[in-house]
């Protein structure tokens, strides 16, 4: 089976980020804490692809969302969905930290931004 990492970005990708798990949430049953609901086992039947499975049955989206500026995140938080996502997979910038068109993020932020991008992954079986 197929896994899918989504990552979205800026004001406009993480907006439509978080239409999209209200829409996959409700596809597969789960409720905003990540609860599955549903009755129909052909909802569970791929959940996976998008979601990994927490401890006590919770389903939390395999998702990275980034933005240079935390107000955003902090929108999206405060959604009805928002509470879905692992906070550590929430990367951001310090406001008004990132000269605006000039260079690229600081290693420190890239650095993080892969580190919650390998945590979407089980680890390998040994």
């Amino acid at each position: 089976m197929r896994e899918i990492v989504h990552i979205q970005a800026g004001q406009c990708g993480n907006q439509i980020g978080a239409k999209f798990w209200e829409v996959i949430s409700d596809e597969h049953g789960t409720d905003p804490t990540g609860t599955y609901h549903a009755d129909s086992d052909l909802q569970l039947d791929r959940i996976s692809v998008y979601y990994n499975e927490a401890t006590g049955g919770k389903y939390v989206p395999r998702a990275i969302l980034v933005d240079l500026e935390p107000g955003i995140m902090d929108s999206i938080r405060s959604c009805p969905f928002g509470q879905i996502f692992r906070p550590d997979n929430f990367d951001f910038g310090q406001s008004g930290s990132m000269p605006r068109g000039e260079g690229e993020p600081p290693p420190s932020f890239l650095q993080h931004l892969i580190s919650s991008f390998c945590s979407c992954f089980p680890p390998p079986h040994t």
